[in-house]
């Protein structure tokens, strides 16, 4: 098997939270060699944030559940770079460096000689990727990124609940996460620009740009129409019935996505006249009378059972689906078989629970040799390697 692809890449992960670390996360499933620089009084900010925590074997406190998440991979150095010989041996570690992520507010790095136009002199291959809020320029730049604001102020939540009531976030922090995701692709990209010219750059990543941006087409829906989206539950906007309806026993997802599925749902569920129906036989159709097409599939679906539905529904080749609990989906049996969860040895005695990243390579798979490490597990290691290399 061949090295993992990111095998010799050293990154420097000055983040905390999630953004970053899950930037950092991912290119250490990669093969990169990443050094999370933590402070020695506490660490990351997310080593407290729970419960629930991770717990040894012998009752230890290993920090939050949500620190476990997003730091998979990486080595701990405990360091205080407000302090000059913190800040020195963190410049001697850079300049061993090939990528450096950070999350600090605007221009929060520069009073320490670790902003990109200080470093790029002593190390012109560096990638420097910066995650702010708002990012480098414009007038919220200073303003500190929090996902819930970024969520509400990019759009995500005007279109996300159900029509009249309160805007709701996602429930995860995915104005983070695609950051974090979308991070990576431009270190690899910025990368292979080193590798063709030996330049390193400065990427500029806000979390405002990314949940703009993943709103995908429900800004072109704006951007044709001139009339902005608004909320409508589990619904689509340009495809019905694509939602969740309820059966005698709970609810289903109906993902009806062409006139041909459309009959066929029908046919299952007794409509077949519908189907031939001026006013539901094509999609826009539907789209315009999605109100009482909902009254009726609802009324017609009342005396169903969930189980006995979706399995009719997926011999007819209709897309439809449950509605599991994150229990019920680590249970369900397609997630075993891709073998999503994982348990790491520690190598203090313990397995901890994780979760694998969702890339499945032939010729150079991810690794995943270390949970996340403790604070400041591998200070001594790394110092020593750093002080075996400037020999």
């Amino acid at each position: 098997m061949a090295s993992p692809p990111l095998a010799g890449i050293r990154v420097i992960e000055l983040a905390r939270i999630l953004a970053g670390p899950w930037a950092g996360q991912l290119l250490a499933d990669l093969g990169a060699d990443v050094i999370k620089v933590e402070n020695p009084a506490g660490g990351d900010d997310t080593r407290r944030w729970g419960p629930p925590f991770v717990k040894s074997h012998d009752g230890e406190n290993l920090s939050a559940a949500y620190y476990h998440s997003t730091n998979r991979g990486k080595r701990s150095i405990a360091l205080d770079f407000a302090t000059p010989e913190g800040a020195a041996t963190l410049k001697r570690l850079i300049g061993s460096a090939d990528v450096i992520i950070e999350n600090f507010k605007l221009g929060g790095l520069k009073k320490y000689g670790l902003d990109y136009e200080s470093l790029r002199t002593a190390n012109p291959r560096l990638v420097y990727c910066s995650i702010t809020g708002f990012g480098q320029t414009g007038p919220y730049a200073a303003r500190p990124g929090y996902d819930f604001i970024i969520q509400g102020m990019a759009g995500m939540m005007s279109i996300t609940g159900e029509p009249g009531r309160e805007p709701q976030k996602a429930g995860v922090a995915i104005s983070d996460v695609f950051t974090g995701l979308y991070a990576v692709i431009a270190i690899q990209a910025a990368l292979r620009h080193v590798e063709q010219t030996g330049e390193g750059q400065h990427i500029d990543m806000a979390l405002f740009d990314s949940q703009i941006s993943i709103l995908g087409n429900q800004n072109l829906n704006y951007l044709v129409s001139g009339k902005p989206p608004v909320q409508i539950g589990n619904a689509h906007m340009n495809i019905a019935p694509y939602e969740v309806l309820p059966v005698a026993d709970g609810h289903i997802i109906l993902a009806v996505g062409n006139d041909g599925q459309f009959r066929n749902l029908c046919k299952v569920i007794g409509l077949d006249a519908l189907a031939d129906d001026a006013a539901f036989a094509t999609n826009p159709a539907r789209v315009e009378n999605r109100a009482e097409l909902r009254k009726t599939l609802i009324g017609q679906l009342a005396s169903w059972q969930k189980d006995t539905l979706l399995a009719k529904l997926e011999a007819a080749n209709v897309p439809a689906s449950p509605i599991n609990n994150i229990a019920e989906t680590f249970a369900d049996p397609q997630t075993i078989a891709r073998g999503l969860r994982m348990d790491l040895d520690d190598g203090h005695g313990n397995r901890l629970p994780s979760v694998r990243a969702p890339m499945l390579m032939s010729k150079t798979p991810p690794v995943y040799e270390r949970p996340s490490p403790r604070l400041g597990e591998h200070t001594d290691e790394i110092l020593a390697e750093l002080e075996a290399r400037e020999k």
